[in-house]
């Protein structure tokens, strides 16, 4: 299973199509959040399932503002972030994932690729695929690959 995750795409979906095209085929795409009024173009390009959910910058989208999925055998908590003080830290947004009993937070906001896996919890966040904040400032995406034996694989790529 694989599967494509970003964030933040701001309505410029150039990077985003890249990244589509470089992964094909996808099992699903995860985007989580401020995508502006875009939704129908990041569906069209993807192929397969999408979930998406609402950022800071979603005034008027009726997304979801968090949504809670599986992901194989993986249950996963996707949001936007911003109201779990993501841009401050990860501690909150965490602490939150762990009284839900997610296996895996899915949050965006910061602009800044993360990977942290833990024993009980694994936190991902792509980064921004169009106004990168982490050193270098290169558009960032996450694949989420499940292997023939349910394992997750997180590969951390960059336009």
């Amino acid at each position: 299973m694989r599967i494509l995750i970003v964030s933040d795409t701001h309505r410029r979906e150039e990077n985003y199509f890249t990244a589509v095209k470089k992964t094909q085929p996808l099992d699903m795409v995860i985007h989580c959040g401020d995508v502006e009024g875009s939704e129908d173009w990041i569906e069209a390009a993807a192929d397969c399932p999408v979930i998406m959910v609402a950022g800071n910058n979603d005034f008027f989208s009726t997304l979801p503002r968090e949504k809670e999925i599986m992901i194989g055998p993986y249950r996963a908590w996707v949001t936007h972030g911003h109201q779990y003080c993501v841009s401050v830290g990860s501690e909150i947004i965490k602490e939150e994932a762990l009284a839900r009993g997610v296996d895996i937070v899915i949050y965006g906001h910061t602009h800044k690729p993360l990977i942290d896996i833990e024993d009980k919890l694994t936190v991902l966040n792509p980064g921004s695929m169009t106004y990168p904040r982490q050193d270098g400032r290169r558009p960032s995406y996450i694949l989420m690959e499940i292997d023939k034996d349910h394992q997750a694989h997180y590969h951390l790529n960059y336009l």
